[in-house]
């Protein structure tokens, strides 16, 4: 359980790392980044990806720096954020999770793709594994 809980965490820490990193591919879990740019003032960057997630797959509970904004373009997950119930999302929703709040997700049973917006601060991971 111990192994199984640090890949899912590394996976995805490798799936949405910083900004300018290549895009990750892990079992289970794939990332391209569309676009980074770089926020008036200097502090923040904006960071728009697709996140494909294989049938079954948990994305481990972690953090960003930052606001994620995401739409579901195809699948269903269960979203798992600190201080709220568990949700069903599917294609046609979308959520946001505010900065530095653990959350995690836990895959349906077709491949799910995620639209992706990160506000998050400059030079940081862009993703942290946070405890359970």
């Amino acid at each position: 359980m111990i192994g199984r809980r640090l890949f899912a965490n590394c996976a995805i820490c490798a799936i949405v790392a910083a900004p300018g990193v290549a895009n990750a591919q892990t079992p289970g879990l794939t990332r391209k980044v569309l676009s980074s740019t770089d926020m008036p003032g200097g502090k923040l960057v904006c960071v728009e990806a697709i996140a494909e997630i294989d049938p079954g797959f948990m994305v481990a509970r972690h953090t960003h720096p930052g606001i994620e904004s995401s739409y579901i373009l195809e699948g269903e997950v269960t979203l798992m954020v600190a201080g709220q119930p568990d949700r069903a999302i599917k294609a046609g929703d979308h959520f946001q999770v505010p900065a530095e709040v653990p959350h995690a997700a836990k895959n349906g049973a077709k491949k799910t793709k995620i639209l992706a917006v990160y506000t998050v601060e400059k030079d940081k991971p862009l993703a942290s594994p946070a405890p359970a």
